[in-house]
Protein backbone atom coordinates (compact mmCIF):
# COMPACT_ATOMS: atom_id res chain seq x y z
CA UNK A 1 0.00 0.00 0.00
CA UNK A 2 1.46 2.79 -1.11
CA UNK A 3 0.48 6.40 0.14
CA UNK A 4 -0.72 7.25 -3.39
CA UNK A 5 -2.68 4.63 -3.70
CA UNK A 6 -4.48 5.32 -0.31
CA UNK A 7 -5.25 8.81 -1.36
CA UNK A 8 -6.86 7.13 -4.44
CA UNK A 9 -8.75 4.80 -2.91
CA UNK A 10 -10.22 7.60 -0.03
CA UNK A 11 -11.04 9.92 -3.12
CA UNK A 12 -13.14 7.65 -4.90
CA UNK A 13 -14.75 5.87 -1.83
CA UNK A 14 -15.68 9.76 -0.51
CA UNK A 15 -17.47 10.50 -4.25
CA UNK A 16 -19.41 6.97 -3.73
CA UNK A 17 -23.22 8.02 -4.21
CA UNK A 18 -25.29 5.51 -1.46
CA UNK A 19 -28.51 6.95 -3.20
CA UNK A 20 -27.96 5.97 -6.55
CA UNK A 21 -28.23 2.25 -8.02
CA UNK A 22 -28.99 -0.09 -10.36
CA UNK A 23 -31.41 -2.89 -10.54
CA UNK A 24 -30.90 -5.57 -13.04
CA UNK A 25 -34.12 -7.30 -13.13
CA UNK A 26 -33.35 -10.45 -15.47
CA UNK A 27 -30.18 -9.18 -16.86
CA UNK A 28 -29.07 -12.97 -18.31
CA UNK A 29 -25.98 -12.41 -20.14
CA UNK A 30 -22.08 -12.26 -18.00
CA UNK A 31 -20.75 -9.42 -20.44
CA UNK A 32 -23.38 -7.01 -20.14
CA UNK A 33 -23.50 -7.94 -16.14
CA UNK A 34 -20.15 -7.00 -16.29
CA UNK A 35 -20.22 -4.40 -18.50
CA UNK A 36 -23.08 -2.27 -16.16
CA UNK A 37 -20.87 -2.98 -13.20
CA UNK A 38 -18.01 -1.11 -14.94
CA UNK A 39 -20.49 1.54 -15.50
CA UNK A 40 -21.72 2.01 -11.81
CA UNK A 41 -17.98 1.94 -10.68
CA UNK A 42 -17.02 4.56 -13.26
CA UNK A 43 -19.88 6.84 -12.02
CA UNK A 44 -19.32 6.04 -8.45
CA UNK A 45 -22.49 3.82 -7.14
CA UNK A 46 -21.69 2.47 -4.09
CA UNK A 47 -23.96 -0.58 -4.32
CA UNK A 48 -26.16 -2.60 -7.18
CA UNK A 49 -29.18 -5.01 -7.08
CA UNK A 50 -29.64 -8.12 -9.47
CA UNK A 51 -32.30 -10.97 -9.92
CA UNK A 52 -30.35 -13.92 -11.48
CA UNK A 53 -32.14 -16.27 -14.47
CA UNK A 54 -31.08 -19.55 -13.13
CA UNK A 55 -32.36 -21.55 -15.97
CA UNK A 56 -31.09 -22.27 -19.46
CA UNK A 57 -28.13 -19.90 -18.48
CA UNK A 58 -24.98 -19.66 -17.03
CA UNK A 59 -24.37 -18.31 -13.69
CA UNK A 60 -23.33 -14.54 -13.25
CA UNK A 61 -19.99 -13.52 -12.40
CA UNK A 62 -18.81 -10.40 -11.24
CA UNK A 63 -15.93 -10.21 -12.75
CA UNK A 64 -15.23 -7.18 -14.71
CA UNK A 65 -11.82 -6.06 -14.35
CA UNK A 66 -11.52 -5.27 -10.95
CA UNK A 67 -14.18 -3.36 -10.48
CA UNK A 68 -16.06 -5.86 -8.50
CA UNK A 69 -13.93 -5.17 -5.79
CA UNK A 70 -15.24 -1.75 -5.46
CA UNK A 71 -18.80 -1.97 -6.35
CA UNK A 72 -21.31 -4.30 -4.01
CA UNK A 73 -24.00 -6.43 -5.86
CA UNK A 74 -26.72 -7.67 -3.95
CA UNK A 75 -28.49 -10.89 -5.21
CA UNK A 76 -32.39 -10.97 -4.98
CA UNK A 77 -34.95 -13.68 -5.09
CA UNK A 78 -37.43 -11.27 -6.60
CA UNK A 79 -38.09 -7.81 -7.28
CA UNK A 80 -40.95 -7.16 -4.69
CA UNK A 81 -38.08 -7.50 -2.06
CA UNK A 82 -35.63 -5.08 -3.59
CA UNK A 83 -38.65 -2.66 -4.59
CA UNK A 84 -40.15 -2.57 -1.15
CA UNK A 85 -36.70 -1.70 0.60
CA UNK A 86 -35.71 0.83 -1.91
CA UNK A 87 -38.96 2.87 -1.65
CA UNK A 88 -39.15 2.62 2.05
CA UNK A 89 -35.51 4.44 1.96
CA UNK A 90 -36.88 6.91 -0.61
CA UNK A 91 -35.89 5.87 -3.93
CA UNK A 92 -37.63 6.87 -6.91
CA UNK A 93 -37.33 3.87 -9.28
CA UNK A 94 -37.25 4.23 -13.15
CA UNK A 95 -37.18 1.44 -15.28
CA UNK A 96 -35.81 1.37 -18.79
CA UNK A 97 -38.63 0.10 -20.36
CA UNK A 98 -41.05 1.52 -23.62
CA UNK A 99 -44.28 1.94 -23.22
CA UNK A 100 -46.89 4.85 -23.99
CA UNK A 101 -46.48 6.80 -20.27
CA UNK A 102 -42.18 6.46 -21.03
CA UNK A 103 -40.68 9.65 -21.09
CA UNK A 104 -36.72 10.67 -22.12
CA UNK A 105 -34.62 9.50 -19.96
CA UNK A 106 -32.73 13.01 -19.55
CA UNK A 107 -36.37 14.94 -18.45
CA UNK A 108 -35.60 13.00 -15.07
CA UNK A 109 -33.81 14.35 -11.82
CA UNK A 110 -31.53 12.37 -11.13
CA UNK A 111 -30.45 14.44 -7.89
CA UNK A 112 -32.93 12.55 -6.23
CA UNK A 113 -32.59 9.04 -4.33
CA UNK A 114 -33.01 6.84 -7.66
CA UNK A 115 -32.66 3.23 -8.48
CA UNK A 116 -31.95 2.89 -12.61
CA UNK A 117 -33.74 -0.47 -13.11
CA UNK A 118 -32.78 -2.80 -16.41
CA UNK A 119 -34.21 -5.69 -18.33
CA UNK A 120 -32.95 -8.34 -20.49
CA UNK A 121 -31.82 -7.02 -24.16
CA UNK A 122 -34.89 -8.32 -25.70
CA UNK A 123 -37.91 -8.24 -23.52
CA UNK A 124 -36.94 -5.62 -21.18
CA UNK A 125 -37.87 -5.77 -17.54
CA UNK A 126 -40.63 -8.03 -16.57
CA UNK A 127 -44.34 -7.06 -16.53
CA UNK A 128 -44.89 -7.23 -12.97
CA UNK A 129 -41.82 -5.35 -12.39
CA UNK A 130 -43.04 -2.47 -14.97
CA UNK A 131 -46.28 -2.08 -12.63
CA UNK A 132 -44.07 -1.64 -9.40
CA UNK A 133 -41.66 1.35 -10.88
CA UNK A 134 -42.67 4.92 -10.48
CA UNK A 135 -41.48 6.22 -14.11
CA UNK A 136 -40.82 4.76 -17.09
CA UNK A 137 -37.88 5.99 -19.51
CA UNK A 138 -36.35 5.57 -22.87
CA UNK A 139 -33.30 6.54 -24.68
CA UNK A 140 -34.61 7.92 -27.87
CA UNK A 141 -33.96 6.17 -30.96
CA UNK A 142 -33.73 7.72 -34.67
CA UNK A 143 -32.25 4.60 -36.67
CA UNK A 144 -33.33 1.23 -37.51
CA UNK A 145 -33.11 -0.49 -34.55
CA UNK A 146 -35.41 -0.58 -31.72
CA UNK A 147 -32.69 -0.61 -28.52
CA UNK A 148 -29.40 0.06 -27.70
CA UNK A 149 -27.55 -2.80 -26.17
CA UNK A 150 -28.74 -2.95 -22.27
CA UNK A 151 -25.23 -2.15 -20.65
CA UNK A 152 -24.60 0.91 -23.01
CA UNK A 153 -28.35 2.51 -22.35
CA UNK A 154 -27.62 2.18 -18.79
CA UNK A 155 -23.81 3.69 -19.23
CA UNK A 156 -26.02 6.67 -20.86
CA UNK A 157 -28.41 6.49 -17.96
CA UNK A 158 -25.93 6.46 -15.35
CA UNK A 159 -23.62 9.50 -17.28
CA UNK A 160 -26.94 11.82 -17.30
CA UNK A 161 -27.50 10.94 -13.45
CA UNK A 162 -23.45 11.39 -12.76
CA UNK A 163 -23.84 15.31 -14.78
CA UNK A 164 -26.44 16.19 -12.94
CA UNK A 165 -25.26 15.45 -9.79
CA UNK A 166 -21.86 16.47 -10.21
CA UNK A 167 -23.71 20.05 -11.43
CA UNK A 168 -25.36 19.36 -7.68
CA UNK A 169 -21.79 19.47 -5.81
CA UNK A 170 -23.36 15.90 -5.02
CA UNK A 171 -19.56 14.40 -5.58
CA UNK A 172 -18.02 17.47 -3.20
CA UNK A 173 -18.76 15.39 -0.25
CA UNK A 174 -18.62 11.72 1.50
CA UNK A 175 -22.27 10.25 1.81
CA UNK A 176 -21.30 6.81 3.49
CA UNK A 177 -21.68 7.11 6.96
CA UNK A 178 -18.38 7.10 9.81
CA UNK A 179 -18.79 3.51 10.20
CA UNK A 180 -19.82 2.15 6.60
CA UNK A 181 -16.54 4.62 5.16
CA UNK A 182 -13.94 3.47 7.86
CA UNK A 183 -14.80 -0.14 7.04
CA UNK A 184 -15.17 -0.24 2.93
CA UNK A 185 -11.86 1.55 2.83
CA UNK A 186 -10.09 -1.21 4.79
CA UNK A 187 -11.48 -3.94 2.93
CA UNK A 188 -10.47 -1.98 -0.40
CA UNK A 189 -6.83 -1.69 1.04
CA UNK A 190 -6.25 -4.90 2.43
CA UNK A 191 -8.57 -7.23 1.13
CA UNK A 192 -7.20 -10.43 1.78
CA UNK A 193 -6.39 -9.40 5.73
CA UNK A 194 -10.09 -7.99 6.11
CA UNK A 195 -11.26 -11.71 5.10
CA UNK A 196 -8.89 -13.06 7.74
CA UNK A 197 -10.28 -10.82 10.26
CA UNK A 198 -13.89 -11.58 9.39
CA UNK A 199 -13.58 -15.62 9.55
CA UNK A 200 -12.01 -15.24 12.56
CA UNK A 201 -14.81 -12.92 14.45
CA UNK A 202 -12.04 -9.85 14.81
CA UNK A 203 -12.39 -6.55 14.60
CA UNK A 204 -9.94 -4.56 11.35
CA UNK A 205 -6.96 -2.68 12.55
CA UNK A 206 -7.01 0.87 12.44
CA UNK A 207 -5.05 2.48 9.46
CA UNK A 208 -2.67 5.31 10.28
CA UNK A 209 -2.62 8.77 7.21
CA UNK A 210 -0.76 6.57 4.57
CA UNK A 211 -2.76 3.27 5.08
CA UNK A 212 -0.87 1.45 7.30
CA UNK A 213 -1.75 0.02 10.43
CA UNK A 214 -1.47 1.41 13.94
CA UNK A 215 -1.81 -1.50 15.40
CA UNK A 216 -2.56 -5.41 14.65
Amino acid sequence: MTPQRFERLKQVLQARQTDLTVVMDWVHKPHNFNAIIRSCDAVGVFETHYIPVEEGYRPLTNTAKGSQKYVVANQHDEFTSIAKQLKSSGHQLLAAHLSDEAVDFRQVDYTQPTAIVMGAELEGVQPTTAAMVDQHIIVPMVGMVASLNVSVACALILYEAQRQRAAAGMYDKCSLDPETYNRTLFEWCWPKIADLCQKNGKPYPELDEVGEFKSF
